[in-house]
Protein backbone atom coordinates (compact mmCIF):
# COMPACT_ATOMS: atom_id res chain seq x y z
CA UNK A 1 0.00 0.00 0.00
CA UNK A 2 1.22 3.56 -0.96
CA UNK A 3 1.00 6.22 1.20
CA UNK A 4 1.38 9.96 0.23
CA UNK A 5 3.48 12.36 2.34
CA UNK A 6 5.46 15.12 2.13
CA UNK A 7 9.25 16.13 2.75
CA UNK A 8 11.18 18.64 2.41
CA UNK A 9 14.67 18.52 0.71
CA UNK A 10 17.23 21.07 0.31
CA UNK A 11 18.00 22.77 -3.23
CA UNK A 12 20.92 20.85 -3.82
CA UNK A 13 19.39 17.59 -2.96
CA UNK A 14 16.45 18.30 -5.10
CA UNK A 15 18.50 18.95 -7.97
CA UNK A 16 20.85 15.89 -7.13
CA UNK A 17 17.31 13.96 -7.08
CA UNK A 18 15.85 15.46 -10.20
CA UNK A 19 19.15 15.03 -12.12
CA UNK A 20 19.08 11.24 -11.43
CA UNK A 21 15.51 10.91 -12.49
CA UNK A 22 16.15 12.90 -15.98
CA UNK A 23 19.42 10.20 -16.47
CA UNK A 24 17.01 7.70 -15.65
CA UNK A 25 18.74 6.54 -12.33
CA UNK A 26 14.97 5.85 -10.84
CA UNK A 27 11.94 6.47 -12.30
CA UNK A 28 10.97 8.88 -9.86
CA UNK A 29 11.69 11.16 -7.26
CA UNK A 30 10.06 8.51 -4.80
CA UNK A 31 11.64 5.69 -5.87
CA UNK A 32 14.93 7.41 -5.56
CA UNK A 33 13.77 7.80 -1.96
CA UNK A 34 12.29 4.42 -1.18
CA UNK A 35 15.44 3.26 -2.48
CA UNK A 36 17.64 5.00 0.00
CA UNK A 37 15.43 4.33 2.64
CA UNK A 38 15.98 0.69 1.94
CA UNK A 39 20.05 1.23 1.38
CA UNK A 40 20.13 2.61 4.68
CA UNK A 41 17.57 -0.23 6.33
CA UNK A 42 20.01 -2.93 5.24
CA UNK A 43 23.00 -0.91 6.62
CA UNK A 44 21.47 -0.62 9.64
CA UNK A 45 20.22 -4.14 10.34
CA UNK A 46 23.41 -5.58 9.16
CA UNK A 47 25.03 -6.76 12.40
CA UNK A 48 28.46 -7.74 10.56
CA UNK A 49 29.10 -4.10 9.87
CA UNK A 50 28.83 -1.39 12.28
CA UNK A 51 26.61 1.53 11.38
CA UNK A 52 29.71 4.18 12.83
CA UNK A 53 31.74 2.57 9.97
CA UNK A 54 30.00 3.34 7.10
CA UNK A 55 28.84 6.50 8.20
CA UNK A 56 32.30 7.26 8.68
CA UNK A 57 32.81 6.36 5.04
CA UNK A 58 29.61 8.43 4.13
CA UNK A 59 31.26 11.36 5.70
CA UNK A 60 34.99 10.57 3.88
CA UNK A 61 32.85 10.25 0.10
CA UNK A 62 30.52 13.69 1.18
CA UNK A 63 33.95 15.28 1.35
CA UNK A 64 35.77 14.53 -0.97
CA UNK A 65 32.64 15.15 -3.14
CA UNK A 66 33.15 18.89 -1.93
CA UNK A 67 36.68 18.94 -3.16
CA UNK A 68 36.94 22.11 -6.00
CA UNK A 69 37.16 20.28 -9.27
CA UNK A 70 41.18 21.07 -10.15
CA UNK A 71 41.48 18.88 -6.68
CA UNK A 72 39.79 16.08 -8.92
CA UNK A 73 41.82 13.44 -11.33
CA UNK A 74 40.65 13.65 -15.02
CA UNK A 75 39.50 9.87 -15.77
CA UNK A 76 38.86 9.33 -18.70
CA UNK A 77 37.52 5.64 -19.52
CA UNK A 78 39.90 3.22 -21.98
CA UNK A 79 42.90 4.99 -19.89
CA UNK A 80 41.67 4.99 -16.09
CA UNK A 81 44.40 2.65 -15.17
CA UNK A 82 46.90 4.27 -17.30
CA UNK A 83 46.15 7.82 -15.82
CA UNK A 84 46.00 6.78 -12.53
CA UNK A 85 49.70 4.54 -13.01
CA UNK A 86 51.26 8.14 -14.76
CA UNK A 87 49.67 10.24 -11.70
CA UNK A 88 51.11 7.74 -8.82
CA UNK A 89 54.51 7.76 -10.54
CA UNK A 90 54.57 11.70 -10.81
CA UNK A 91 53.76 11.92 -7.33
CA UNK A 92 56.40 9.33 -6.38
CA UNK A 93 59.15 11.08 -8.24
CA UNK A 94 58.29 14.55 -6.75
CA UNK A 95 58.36 13.04 -3.35
CA UNK A 96 61.90 10.93 -4.29
CA UNK A 97 63.33 14.60 -5.74
CA UNK A 98 62.04 16.75 -2.71
CA UNK A 99 59.68 18.73 -5.01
Amino acid sequence: MNVKTEIILSERHLRLAEKMVEEGAFPSISSLVEAAIEQIDQITHHDDVPSDVVSGMADEIRRRMELPSDQWIPLKGDTLFDDVRTLIRKELDEKQNGI
